[in-house]
C-alpha cells in the first residue's frame, strides 16, 4: 500500500506550503519494477473540525474533505505553517481543537512541519529535546517560547528521524524532495524535481539565504564554477581552479561563494561527492573503489570516511539497506 500522508490544515493557512506536499508526495512514482509508475503516496488534506471550509491568509477559503479522523491512519503527518495559530504562538500551548485532532495520531507516526508549523509539533511536546528549525524571522521567539528546543535558525530544515522540521517556505520543497530521496532513492527524488522544475537537491544544513545580506547581483557569480566543478567530480579540483573560472582570486571567491551558500567551497563540493556516491551506490552495481573514484573520493577509505561523516554508515551498508528497503 502508498505510504499515507495526511497534511493538517489550520485556520490561516498558507495556500502555497499547503500544496507542497501534496506536489511532492502525489507525483512520486516507484521506478523499480516491483513500484514502476505507480504511486509511492497517497496525501489526504485533514481538518481539527468535520469536514467543511478552512481559512486561507489570501481572499479564499479551501474546503477540506476529510477531519481529525483522518490522522488516525496516517505514517506521516506533515503540518505547514498558520498565520493564526492563537495560544500556540502566544502562550505555546495547543488548543482544545488541535489537542483533540492529535490524539488521534498513533504512536510512531512520522511527523513534519513546513516553517511555522513547528509551534504546533513544539507545543504537543514533539521536539522537547531536539534540534529543529522554522522560519528565520521567528526563529528567537522560538527559542523564548520553547526553551526545551534546539533550534537552528540557519538551515534548511532539519532530519531528526522521525521528527522533521523545515524552515520558510521553499524550504519546504527541499525537505519533502528529501523524505522523498530517504525513503525511495535519489532517483525518484529527481524525477519528482525535475516535474516539478526545482532544484532536485539543496542540502538540510545549506544557510537560509534571507536571513543573511543579500550580495550585489554583480557578486553573486559563482554559478559558472560550481556548473564546472559539478562536470568533474570525478577529478581532482583545486579551489583556484574553481576561482578561475569566475575570474577571482581565491580568497575574493571564497568569501562569496560562502555569502551565496553559507558554506564554503570545500565543504560543497564534498556535499556534491556525496550525492554522487549515494546515486551510483543506489543505481549502478560498480564496485566500492570504483564509486569511490567516479565520485571524486579517490580511495575507498576516503569514500567511507566521508559518507560515515555525512550519513552514519559504511558504503557497503548503504547500498546494502537501500536495496533492503526496495525489496
Amino acid at each position: 500500500m502508498p505510504h499515507r500522508i495526511a497534511v493538517l490544515a489550520l485556520d490561516g493557512l498558507l495556500p502555497f506550503e499547503l500544496g507542497i506536499p501534496q506536489r511532492i508526495f502525489g507525483r512520486s512514482l516507484g521506478s523499480d519494477p516491483r513500484t514502476k509508475g505507480r504511486n509511492l503516496y497517497e496525501v489526504v488534506t485533514c481538518s481539527v473540525r468535520p469536514p467543511g471550509p478552512v481559512r486561507t491568509d489570501a481572499d479564499f477559503t479551501i474546503t477540506v474533505e476529510h477531519g481529525p479522523e483522518a490522522l488516525a491512519t496516517a505514517d506521516t503527518v506533515v503540518i505547514p505553517a498558520s498565520y493564526e495559530l492563537g495560544p500556540v504562538y502566544a502562550e505555546g500551548r495547543l488548543t482544545d481543537e488541535l489537542a483533540a485532532a492529535f490524539a488521534h495520531i498513533r504512536p510512531g507516526t512520522r511527523m513534519v512541519s513546513i516553517c511555522t508549523g513547528s509551534y504546533v509539533l513544539a507545543a504537543a511536546g514533539y521536539l522537547d529535546g531536539r534540534p529543529a528549525t522554522t522560519h528565520w524571522s521567528s526563529a528567537d521567539h522560538f527559542q523564548r517560547l520553547f526553551p526545551k528546543v534546539r533550534v537552528d535558525p540557519d538551515v534548511l530544515f532539519i532530519d531528526d528521524g522521525d521528527v522533521l522540521t523545515s524552515a520558510g517556505v521553499a524550504a519546504g520543497i527541499d525537505l519533502c524532495l528529501h523524505i522523498v530521496r530517504r525513503d525511495h532513492g535519489t532517483a525518484v527524488a529527481n524525477d519528482v524535481a525535475r516535474r516539478t522544475v526545482v532544484p532536485p537537491h539543496r542540502d538540510g544544513g545549506q544557510a537560509q539565504y534571507i536571513q543573511r545580506p543579500v550580495p550585489e547581483t554583480q557578486f553573486a557569480a559563482t554559478t559558472t564554477a560550481r556548473a564546472w566543478a559539478l562536470g568533474r567530480l570525478e577529478r581532482p579540483i583545486l579551489l583556484r581552479d574553481m576561482a578561475q573560472q569566475e575570474s577571482m582570486s581565491v580568497r575574493t571567491f571564497t568569501r562569496r561563494f560562502r555569502e551565496e551558500g553559507g558554506v564554503s567551497p570545500v565543504q560543497w563540493l564534498t556535499r556534491q561527492r556525496v550525492e554522487r556516491a549515494r546515486q551510483l551506490l543506489e543505481s549502478t552495481d560498480l564496485s566500492i573503489d570504483q564509486v569511490a573514484r567516479d565520485a571524486g573520493f579517490g580511495t575507498p577509505t576516503s569514500l567511507r570516511q566521508h559518507l560515515q561523516a555525512a550519513l552514519g554508515v559504511s558504503p557497503t551498508m548503504y547500498r546494502r539497506t537501500f536495496r533492503a528497503s526496495r525489496s
